[in-house]
């Protein structure tokens, strides 16, 4: 009987043991969730790639990306810990970090922190040539797409219109849409111009001069200047670009940063920066706009504290004295 019962005993501990080994496995499994934003833009198939990269190379990771609305609701995702990376625009991450109420931010986040600068949205506002838009002051009395409501692209919008003196009330119509449904309302005719926030080549802008003849209207750099903000810089839309594009556009720039919140342990954080630096080329390759990130401009500009885990990662690499 005692030889049975230690037996029993042995069995008993064995398979406890067994069915703990899933459990501890699964507590040490990390969740990484990458917040993008709408699928025709850049930061989704960035973050796509991102997220394949967090999981092969940080040991039990598991990395989602997450469509969203972009910039304002990726900072209030992160602040409420629904998140551990995000996509966003250097402006909307100066009003998420002062609280700008308008900007959609009643209360500052003050959870949020710098992982990496990443590479420069482009002012992208398209006219179908039956508009008869050429201008900024062509848009009054128009149908314009400004993005949607409280992202990222939709603050531009704001800052670009009153930069140049024109407010909402001055167009016919105005659609807080993602760039793609955009689109497609330009296509049948049902809008007139989008301003689009993105990167060069952006696939909605690509998809929209294939189908019909487009106008990019010019943000000249007096009107850039009249922003008032260091995050916009005067920069062009190089010829050929889009289809149909025969020259050179003056616009504005803003840098995009990914950033990260003040709950994600140091740790975590380190494994990403070094992971997405490691595999950079393979970032490169998902779109052509993530060629302009680089290690030597990871940190220009940064509008927020940085993650003592991505601090550790920029010191190894001598960015940090």
């Amino acid at each position: 009987m005692r030889w049975f019962h230690k037996i029993g005993c042995t069995l008993g501990l064995g398979l406890g043991l067994a069915l703990m080994a899933p459990v501890a496995q699964a507590q040490q499994q990390q969740f990484v969730n990458v917040l993008t934003g709408g699928q025709s833009g850049v930061y989704y198939p960035l973050g796509v790639s991102l997220a394949q990269i967090f999981g092969k190379a940080i040991p039990n990771a598991r990395a989602t990306a997450q469509v969203t609305k972009a910039s304002a609701e990726n900072l209030n995702l992160l602040q409420a810990g629904r998140g551990e990376v995000a996509f966003t625009l250097g402006d909307a991450v100066e009003d998420a970090w002062s609280g700008d109420a308008e900007a959609g931010f009643p209360k500052k986040l003050d959870r949020l922190r710098g992982f990496s600068a990443t590479y420069n949205n482009v002012i992208q506002i398209v006219a179908s040539e039956d508009s008869g838009i050429k201008t900024l002051a062509d848009l009054k009395g128009k149908r314009l797409s400004v993005g949607a409501a409280k992202s990222g692209t939709e603050l531009n919008a704001r800052a670009i219109l009153k930069a140049a003196g024109i407010s909402y009330q001055d167009l016919s119509k105005v659609e807080y849409l993602p760039f793609g449904e955009s689109v497609e309302l330009m296509k049948n005719r049902q809008l007139d111009a989008t301003l689009q926030s993105a990167g060069l080549g952006v696939a909605s802008i690509r998809d929209l001069a294939s189908a019909v003849k487009i106008v990019i209207v010019p943000v000249p750099q007096d009107v850039v200047a009249k922003v008032g903000s260091p995050v916009y810089l005067p920069t062009v839309i190089p010829a050929n670009t889009y289809t149909g594009q025969t020259e050179d556009v003056q616009t504005a720039a803003i840098p995009n940063f990914l950033i990260t919140h003040s709950k994600v342990p140091d740790d975590l954080v380190y494994e990403m920066v070094k992971a997405m630096y490691d595999n950079i080329d393979t970032l490169y390759a998902a779109h052509n706009a993530a060629k302009a990130i680089k290690l030597d401009n990871a940190l220009a500009g940064m509008p927020v504290p940085l993650h003592p885990g991505a601090e550790r990662y920029y010191r190894e690499k001598g960015l940090i004295k």
